[in-house]
């Protein structure tokens, strides 16, 4: 059996989302979620992990989406990794026991720091190979849905 994780840390654009942004011609944002993410988080609370969204911007959508997840965010981390050891510091978590998803070559500084890095489908290039592992789902299309059922299953080497 794997490591237990105890905290899972997601990037939000290419993870929570399909990486598109909508603009509407006052310059707001808007972005379309899974709604399977928001189970997945629910299903990790009730298992007494908790789920952090971390993210290099500042928008107000992700906070939004947070606070409907009854989740923490973190935003504006230019360095994730930093993020990542400081977030773990402040919650007393070890590294080891940290799952993080992230979608991009930006994540990577948090995947390093982590115990465990997965990844959606379409990942970038760059990313995909490093990760523990790699779901099926694409970003936006229940990625965090995915991995719980994927834990349940053993079919990842961690476990909650």
């Amino acid at each position: 059996m794997g490591s237990v994780v105890r905290l899972v840390v997601t990037d939000f654009d290419g993870v929570h989302t399909d990486n598109r942004v909508l603009v509407d011609q006052d310059g707001h944002e808007a972005v379309v979620c899974n709604r399977a993410d928001g189970l997945a988080c629910d299903l990790l609370r009730r298992r007494g992990i908790e789920v952090v969204i971390l993210s290099t911007e500042r928008n107000p959508v992700v906070t939004a989406r947070a606070t409907k997840l009854r989740i923490d965010c973190v935003q504006g981390s230019s360095h994730k990794g930093e993020a990542l050891a400081e977030l773990c510091r402040g919650r007393g978590v070890d590294p080891a026991e940290v799952l993080f998803v992230g979608n991009d070559v930006n994540d990577l500084p948090a995947a390093e720091v982590a115990g465990w890095f997965a990844v959606p489908a379409d990942a970038h290039p760059d990313v995909r190979p490093l990760a523990d592992h790699v779901t099926a789902a694409a970003g936006g299309a229940g990625v965090l849905r995915e991995l719980v059922t994927a834990t349940e299953q053993g079919a990842v080497p961690w476990r909650f």
